[in-house]
């Protein structure tokens, strides 16, 4: 994916409040690249910028994705659960309580 691609991510992200996620698909989706998913997962992956909250975008299902690094997705659960996101026995997020559209 271009850098251009990456920033426009990094720019929806940075709108997600507190408490609140998305999904990958649904910002590719609000991108105009529906099928898009896993550009957006690199370009979480690539957010070195501290102001990108990466840990408020997860899959589809409410899930946290297990890709990249093997602590990230303690991180983001400690981090999302730290923003009063609560998580159910499964470890999926209520998407009915907690996903976020912007505007």
């Amino acid at each position: 994916m271009p850098p251009a691609y990456y920033s426009a991510v990094w720019d929806i992200v940075r709108q997600i409040p507190a408490g609140r996620v998305m999904a990958y698909g649904q910002i590719a989706t609000l991108l105009g690249t529906p099928r898009g998913a896993q550009g957006v997962g690199e370009a979480m992956f690539r957010s070195g910028d501290a102001d990108v909250p990466w840990h408020r975008v997860i899959n589809k299902k409410g899930e946290i994705s297990l890709g990249g690094h093997p602590d990230r997705p303690h991180i983001q659960r400690e981090l999302l659960e730290a923003e009063e996101v609560v998580f159910d026995a499964r470890g999926r997020i209520d998407l009915r309580v907690y996903l976020w559209w912007p505007g």
